[in-house]
């Protein structure tokens, strides 16, 4: 129309539709009941204005009056039947009614990062029609004194919601369904729909049995229905009729966002209710949380995939190879494997994803058939990722970071997803084989998007309440920052379902730990109200930690105070420090091409030569050693004595936490290259077999000896290696695997997946083709044995754990930092004195990254005799792994290392 994208919508009344029938219960998931008749534009209409409150709008730059032309006026049209036409220039049709604007000034806090324009309130005599509204199709219209329209919009009305029915995240507790002796209670928060119907199922897979309607509350937007009898065990949908911007009036067949279980591939939700004793696996109630941390630094944690841990265990029965109930094999290589960590001083399993997810086939997944012969699949072959990425939208794997449903349980990983029961069972047996090998269980959860949004079929969330659970940009088109659709959890419901699921996690499936991921995308007050409630849930703390990183539609707190690195002083929320990873590894987390080569890190050679570049390096190593911990002091390369948030990292402070709790260390995790890869192509390629091994443990040794939380990716003790593959989240069990015989690290599997790797084929092939870099069963097994010791240090002392910013400032220093430091050989000093439990006067941390032996002198006192340090105990064993490190000594003031050594000395 005049080339200005507007659509002009006519629809029909149609009288005397049918709300429900067996026929809806049993029909598609998605049905129109009303919808524009004609559409003349391919373009769909945009919501640029907002509702603030209840009362207030306003519409960002919206059209001025032509000058000379008397001024313009505001209304609010809406229809229940989505009957409204547009059309520029004439009186707005179709409309059951319209509201006429005042112009105000009023503020309201929690919108600015919205553009400016005309704000408008709704007038007195006008509020008892917004109900209604809300429950119909609107447009927001500019119009003449004598009614033609000028412009429209549709509004987001998330605020108007939250304003309205928000008192529901506070008053109502029984969202969900919740069956008792002799009846069964539903209840539904979707203020917009029109009408709501519950669709019962005796089975998972059979036709309707009863439709039922539900009733609505006016003041918290909740649609509810108390059914006869206890109905455990049957299945359920809602029908839920609500006007979706741009398609009508429509009715939407969809699960319950509170799902406690589901039948295959998540068609229905499950009755149950989590306290019954037939959802417990036997001694579920008496098995006890493991009780290893009292702060959250104690937490040393193993991130673990479900699939990968036994999908190639031939030491599990194949029937539960990849499911829950492999972890119940004690004697499994596995369990034997978590045991030996566990006995070392791991204290956390952390598990990628195991709510309800989008992209696994629960029923009929493909395995791929990859050719392994020398001849058909040279370790430089392009075969084996085209054979795994041929069916990689319909195999058995996946990350995991699309969640359906956030309160139940993946169905892929159950023996049988079809009974809604077996994922509640079997997920409680994998906690509790984990709590009896004496490792608490932490849970990675994804609240910052949903895997699907609108009215695609996987949409659970926007087809209940459109345009409320999603975070919408300015023209109301969902944001994809995250890199799928993001949720909105600033608003209330949101936010509510965030918090009330993980709480279900914390108290009905004893989950000791959360990892956020994207965890800046979510307001830092909602993750507050999520500690207390999951720490009440468990009867203990909860410590959460998650990915802080400042971006997107939300960068530096532009629409709430976010969850992140630089946002988080003072919660105890641990975000993961990219300062040390980057420092370690070398370059950052999106190289590409040359970068992954030429850019070094610590660990494989940028801390070669007395260089400042080399200098500024080891000081960030120092300042990850000292817990990324904002008021710390460190004397600098440069000479100069600084807070580490006087040290800059790209534009931002180094030192960013305000307490050791608050800072997660670590050198690899699920996401980029591993460990192994990244110093495959950064180390020179003459390094041997031995020193590759040895700069693991470098790595890993940075962890360990950091103030914080330290975290391990799983399979970092046995020099992991996903054949260089960047981001194996849909790469398949062959890129992912784990081998617990420790024979095979994984290396020279092939190229990795094209679509991600396909620009570094060239770089990548030589060297996947080089046998002098794929490890040996040895080279395996040794650094399994010496990142053991390095968890038994660890383990040894509260030195390296301390919970406070006072007692890292009290008692840690770095000898021989400053202007004259080695940058090769990295010293932290831990005093004691004082310190009940320390097990120790005093402890001296060493790290030497240099192929060759170096010394570090320490400042002489005059008239005080040396310390007696000496060699850690583990390291004194008969069963120590680096019989190197035993040849590490102390003298008149000096320490002499080997080569690509770690090493702990002690005052005993």
């Amino acid at each position: 129309m005049g080339g200005k994208g507007w659509i002009l919508l006519v629809v029909a009344a149609v009288p005397g539709w049918v709300f429900a029938s067996a026929s809806a219960c049993d029909g598609p998931d998605f049905q129109t009941l009303l919808q524009p008749a004609v559409i003349r534009s391919a373009v769909l209409p945009e919501a640029r204005a907002y509702w603030l409150n209840q009362r207030l709008l306003q519409w960002p730059k919206a059209p001025k009056d032509a000058e000379g032309a008397a001024p313009s006026r505001f209304k609010l049209y809406y229809s229940a039947t989505a009957a409204l036409q547009f059309t520029p220039g004439a009186p707005v049709t179709g409309a059951d009614a319209a509201l006429s604007l005042d112009r105000s000034a009023e503020k309201v806090a929690g919108f600015n990062f919205i553009e400016s324009g005309p704000r408008l309130r709704v007038r007195d005599a006008d509020v008892d029609s917004l109900p209604a509204l809300h429950r119909s199709q609107v447009l927001l219209v500019q119009e003449t004194a004598d009614g033609a329209a000028l412009a429209a919009t549709y509004l987001q009305a998330p605020g108007a919601l939250d304003d309205r029915y928000g008192a529901a995240a506070e008053t109502v507790d029984d969202l969900g369904v919740h069956p008792q002796a002799r009846s069964t209670g539903f209840k539904l928060w979707a203020p917009t729909a029109q009408r709501v119907a519950l669709c019962r199922y005796a089975g998972g897979r059979s036709s309707s049995v009863a439709e039922m309607p539900l009733a609505f509350d006016a003041v918290t937007g909740v649609w509810s229905l108390r059914a006869p009898g206890d109905l455990s065990g049957q299945y359920y949908t809602y029908l839920v009729d609500v006007i979706v911007p741009g398609a009508g009036l429509v009715r939407n067949r969809v699960t319950d966002p509170y799902s406690i279980s589901l039948t295959t591939d998540s068609a229905r939700s499950y009755v149950a209710d989590l306290t019954a004793a037939r959802l417990k696996p036997v001694g579920w109630d008496t098995t006890p949380r493991p009780q290893r941390i009292r702060h959250s630094t104690d937490m040393v944690v193993y991130e673990l995939h479900v699939r990968d841990f036994s999908i190639n265990d031939a030491t599990v029965p194949a029937a539960r190879r990849g499911k829950y109930t492999a972890f119940a094999e004690s004697r499994s290589n596995g369990m034997k494997h978590l045991k030996a960590l566990s006995e070392a001083g791991l204290t956390d399993i952390h598990l990628l994803p195991v709510f309800d997810i989008a992209t696994i086939p629960e029923k009929g997944c493909k395995t791929p058939v990859v050719p392994n012969s020398p001849t058909s699949a040279a370790p430089d072959s392009e075969a084996q990722q085209a054979a795994v990425m041929a069916v990689h939208a319909s195999d058995c794997f996946n990350w995991g970071y699309d969640p359906l449903h956030y309160g139940a349980p993946e169905g892929s990983y159950s023996s049988d997803p079809a009974d809604g029961a077996r994922r509640i069972i079997e997920f409680r047996q994998m906690v509790q084989a984990l709590h009896r090998a004496n490792l608490r269980v932490g849970m990675d959860v994804v609240y910052n998007h949903t895997s699907s949004s609108g009215q695609r079929p996987q949409s659970v969330l926007d087809r209940i309440v459109p345009g409320y659970y999603q975070r919408l940009d300015a023209k109301g088109t969902v944001e994809r920052s995250t890199c799928c659709d993001n949720t909105a959890t600033e608003h209330r419901m949101m936010a509510k379902l965030m918090i009330d699921t993980a709480e279900r996690w914390a108290r009905d499936y004893k989950i000791d730990s959360f990892r956020f991921d994207l965890m800046a995308h979510q307001p830092r007050a909602a993750m507050e109200a999520l500690q207390v409630r999951v720490n009440a849930a468990a009867g203990q703390v909860v410590p959460l930690i998650g990915e802080g990183w400042n971006y997107g539609e939300v960068e530096n707190g532009r629409r709430f105070v976010q969850a992140s690195q630089l946002s988080l002083n003072g919660s105890n929320i641990g975000t993961f420090s990219d300062r040390g990873r980057d420092a370690a590894r070398g370059g950052g987390a999106s190289d590409n091409g040359a970068d992954l080569i030429n850019k070094k890190g610590w660990l494989n050679g940028a801390a070669e030569g007395p260089s400042a570049e080399a200098m500024r390096t080891a000081d960030m190593i120092r300042l990850a050693l000292a817990g990324s911990l904002r008021d710390v002091e460190l004397l600098t390369g440069t000479g100069d004595k600084k807070r580490l948030a006087e040290i800059d990292y790209a534009g931002q402070p180094a030192g960013y936490a305000s307490q050791p709790g608050e800072v997660v260390n670590y050198v690899d995790n699920h996401d980029n290259q591993t460990l192994f890869d990244i110093n495959v192509l950064k180390l020179p390629l003459d390094t041997s077999h031995e020193d590759r091994a040895r700069v693991q443990i470098l790595g890993a040794a940075l962890t360990a000896f950091s103030q914080g939380v330290a975290y391990f990716h799983a399979g970092i003790d046995v020099l992991r290696s996903k054949s260089l593959d960047r981001n194996s989240y849909d790469s398949g069990d062959w890129f992912n695997r784990l081998d617990w015989t420790y024979r095979d690290n994984g290396f020279a599997a092939g190229l990795p997946p094209k679509a991600d790797n396909g620009a570094a084929y060239a770089m990548f092939a030589p060297l996947l083709a080089n046998p002098a870099i794929r490890p040996r069963p040895a080279d395996i097994d040794w650094t399994r044995r010496a990142f053991l010791d390095l968890l038994k240090i660890r383990a040894s002392t509260p030195l390296l754990r301390l919970s406070t910013t006072e007692a890292v400032q009290a008692r840690l220093s770095f000898p021989g930092s400053g202007p004259a430091q080695n940058p090769a050989l990295i010293a932290t000093q831990l005093d004691g004195a004082g310190l009940s439990g320390a097990g120790f006067k005093a402890v001296m941390l060493l790290i030497n990254v240099s192929p060759e032996a170096q010394m570090l002198s320490l400042p002489a006192s005059p008239g005080a005799a040396w310390p007696n340090w000496r060699l850690h105990p583990v390291h004194r064993s008969v069963m120590a792994a680096d019989r190197r490190a035993a040849q590490a000594r102390f003298a008149a003031g000096v320490f002499s290392l080997p080569g690509r050594t770690a090493v702990a000395f002690v005052v005993e």
